[in-house]
């Protein structure tokens, strides 16, 4: 009969040993333990200090006795291997019950796990620091935030379980500060991805502090003071060490057992050390990269798992290679979900290889789906397809797309197998094409030369004014609520009969709100001899990367507001809109409403959280309150109060109640295009409060006909012309590529996949904003158009009224 001993409880070694007892009834198993669990679970050790998990007793996965009673293992507790001797195959042991002793083996697993790093700062060694790896440090951190619940905590390391530590004693009550010495928190993240998780710390009440080193620590008046690089000192009643963990492999030193620069115990493909019969896995082994083909160590539960069990199963002469692990990793940020697989760019490029990356930002379902979230999506991959790592932002649907892409890494996939999944659909769940499917398109335009995506940091490194130009290709709604320097704009749909005013001679770097109106934009400039490049992530990734903004105070007048004023709630639902649907919902609630009135908006368009902020500055409306909520923007507003009808101060008021600013356009094309553009920018306008005026001249009037047969009388001639031009804008054809009336129906089906509104639904949206709809009466006689046969709610006039308009607009567009 063989005899197996095993160092180490939790993953690895309680996984060992039950699969090898399942695979051999008769072999003698050992199991040692230096603390006094078997098995516990150590990723939810900080979720207790926080008491999302209540009962400390859930954590404790096994104990001897059971694993005695189910596996017929013999488990010893607080026993610790203090020496290997290999080559006599001999361990001593050091057991509180027991003392000191030697235990001999057939097979040896070494999984003693990791320590937390403790480097050689002043003051380190202070009562009041603490560690989180074990049950009894949770113990400790747990007692000593139960006693300073109004305190304040210090953690030290922005990676997993410093995050996980800080958020759960914000939980408690408790003002915390997380410092981390790097230049962002998460490693495994890129920073356009990092960033955006230290907004979400920082818009929860915690206090960021990076690329900051600690230099000493110091106790005063039961107190401990950590002092920065930078020269800051932060006071708290306690600190909580996250700085890192090394392979807790000393008693290893003098074994014969070979190991790396680190410390890591060295093993091959089936995760044997030098010795054959000893096996070492878990955060103190050094393993099989999955990507590369060489040697990493990646501490993770998962991984380490399955190490235990593809031991067993070679102790057992089954012959399984481990692989390797490509560090699949999840986390909880308050809301926000971070995950991320594979490679991140920035190890790509140190690693001497030249990855490619795209940005998506998706709905996790369906848009017009109630509750409906977005997700940031971060690909990279190489020039021969090679998909080799995500990452991805989001607060519903995160775990599963990462997932899906790992899966296709493990088996060596491209972005084209991205593209070609069949993953399952329904409204609630996914859209028809799934976030992943989106990723691999993206990618595949990319790779096949559809357009040259560039990421925010190539463009702010490589762009020169002198041979290039920057497009903004959004609505002017988007462009007023913020926009990157030195652009000019030209909306998308607009950008067919625009662009004479681009030059041919410069390299044209073109931006959206997401990046997919500026891929269809590039497209239409590439057909016609441009050099463009579309910049991925779109405005929605830049804005997400600057650093947080505090909210401007927003104070109401010390006079109380007086008895006639309204005080009504609306609740307004503006989830499954894409920007600029939010706020044209907003503007047209408000005109319904009376002055006072508040308005509750739920909007899923992350986007919508500096939005509104803007525009209740712009319009003279006062925002009460603004936050994130599980994936959703809530706002608060209440509807402004000129002087002239109440005293009651509006705060934000950048621009004063009813002094609003004039906008006429003149449309005089019968195109799609133009009249989708002309309503997109006339919505926008006038959610800003503007007084809009459009002047319907020629062909133009031909998007104001009614569909339905209208009985007016005509001569031959006026049939004709009826007969002839498109009856009312569903029958409208684009400018270019109308390819018989196939070109429309794909724009329409376009527009109602991404969730913006059709042409009719613009067209209602801006009268019942109050934009004034006028015919010109001229046009109307030459063409034979009867007042019977146009909207209802049109307006007619002549050149007069048209030019009146103009006089007293700030700008006037012709489309």
């Amino acid at each position: 009969m063989s005899k197996t001993l095993i160092i180490g409880g939790v993953a690895v070694g309680a996984s060992a040993a039950a699969r090898l007892r399942r695979l051999d009834e008769s072999m003698e198993i050992v199991v040692f333990e230096k603390g006094p669990y078997i098995s516990f679970a150590n990723c939810g050790l900080p979720y207790h200090i926080g008491e999302v998990i209540k009962e400390r007793d859930q954590l404790i996965l096994q104990t001897p006795q059971a694993m005695k009673d189910r596996f017929n293992l013999d488990v010893r507790i607080l026993s610790e291997v203090v020496k290997v001797d290999a080559e006599r195959k001999l361990v001593t042991v050091h057991s509180k019950d027991k003392g000191f002793y030697d235990e001999s083996f057939d097979y040896l697993v070494i999984a003693p796990g990791a320590k937390p790093v403790k480097p050689p700062i002043h003051g380190i060694d202070s009562s009041l620091i603490f560690s989180l790896r074990d049950i009894s440090d949770m113990d400790k951190i747990k007692e000593k935030a139960e006693k300073n619940l109004k305190g304040d905590a210090i953690v030290i390391g922005g990676g997993f379980i410093g995050i996980e530590t800080a958020e759960n004693l914000h939980e408690r009550g408790m003002k915390v500060s997380l410092v981390e010495a790097a230049p962002h928190i998460l490693a495994p993240f890129d920073s356009e991805m990092s960033i955006q998780a230290e907004h979400e710390l920082e818009e929860h009440g915690i206090s960021l502090y990076i690329n900051d080193a600690v230099c000493a620590f110091e106790e005063i008046d039961g107190h401990i003071h950590v002092e920065l690089s930078s020269g800051k000192i932060l006071k708290g009643d306690f600190v909580v060490s996250a700085i890192g963990v090394a392979p807790d492999t000393a008693f290893l030193k003098d074994s014969g057992i070979a190991l790396g620069a680190r410390g890591h115990i060295l093993t091959d493909e089936y995760l044997r050390t030098n010795y054959p019969f000893i096996f070492a896995a878990g955060d103190a082994a050094e393993i099989t990269d999955y990507m590369l083909g060489g040697k990493t160590a990646i501490p993770l539960a998962g991984p380490a798992n399955r190490q235990g069990r593809i031991i067993a199963d070679n102790i057992a002469g089954r012959n399984v290679v481990y692989k390797g692990a490509i560090g699949t990793s999840i986390l909880k940020i308050f809301d926000l979900t971070a995950s991320s697989t594979g490679m991140n760019e920035r190890v790509a490029k140190m690693k001497g290889l030249q990855p490619k990356s795209i940005f998506i930002h998706p709905n996790n379902h369906a848009g017009y789906y109630p509750g409906a979230t977005q997700l940031t999506i971060k690909l990279v991959f190489d020039e021969n397809r090679k998909v080799l790592g995500a990452q991805a932002l989001g607060y519903e649907g995160v775990d599963k797309f990462i997932d899906v892409i790992a899966t296709v890494i493990k088996f060596g996939g491209t972005v084209d197998d991205l593209k070609e999944l069949e993953l399952a659909y329904a409204p609630p769940y996914s859209s028809g094409k799934s976030p992943v499917n989106m990723a691999g398109f993206v990618a595949e335009n990319t790779l096949d030369g559809l357009v040259d995506h560039v990421t925010l940091e190539d463009y702010e490194k490589s762009f020169d004014p002198s041979t290039m130009l920057l497009v903004d290709v959004r609505d002017q709604v988007e462009v007023e609520n913020g926009s990157l320097e030195g652009r000019i704009h030209i909306p998308l749909n607009s950008l067919r009969q625009r662009m004479g005013e681009l030059p041919k001679d410069k390299t044209l770097y073109l931006y959206c709100q997401v990046g997919l109106r500026g891929y269809i934009g590039a497209r239409i400039l590439q057909q016609n001899g441009f050099k463009v490049k579309n910049i991925t992530g779109g405005f929605k990734l830049y804005k997400a990367m600057q650093p947080a903004e505090k909210d401007r105070e927003h104070t109401l007048s010390d006079e109380p507001a007086v008895s006639s004023v309204s005080s009504e709630t609306v609740e307004l639902d503006a989830t499954g809109l894409c920007c600029p649907g939010p706020l044209m919902r907003v503007k047209s609630t408000v005109d319904q409403v009376n002055p006072g009135d508040t308005i509750n908006i739920t909007a899923s368009d992350m986007g919508f959280y500096e939005d509104i902020k803007a525009w209740t500055r712009r319009t003279g409306n006062e925002l009460l309150d603004v936050k994130k909520d599980k994936g959703l923007i809530k706002a608060s507003i209440r509807k402004g109060l000129s002087a002239k009808e109440d005293n009651l101060t509006v705060s934000c008021s950048s621009t004063k109640n009813g002094n609003t600013e004039n906008m006429t356009m003149v449309v005089f094309s019968g195109d799609l295009d133009k009249a989708i553009a002309s309503f997109i920018i006339a919505n926008g306008a006038a959610s800003m409060n503007k007084k809009v005026t459009l002047f319907f001249t020629f062909w133009g009037i031909n998007i104001l006909r009614k569909s339905a047969h209208a009985p007016v009388e005509k001569n031959f001639i006026e049939k004709m012309f009826g007969f002839m031009m498109p009856k009312g804008s569903k029958k409208l054809g684009l400018s270019k590529m109308n390819m018989g009336g196939i070109g429309p129906k794909m724009i329409r089906s376009i527009m109602e996949k991404k969730n913006v509104q059709s042409l009719e639904e613009l067209i209602k949206a801006a009268m019942d904003s109050g934009v004034e709809i006028v015919a010109c009466q001229m046009s109307m006689d030459l063409l034979g158009i009867k007042e019977e046969e146009l909207l209802d709610g049109v307006k007619f006039g002549g050149v007069g009224y048209m030019l009146a308009e103009s006089d007293e607009s700030n700008a006037t567009l012709f489309i």
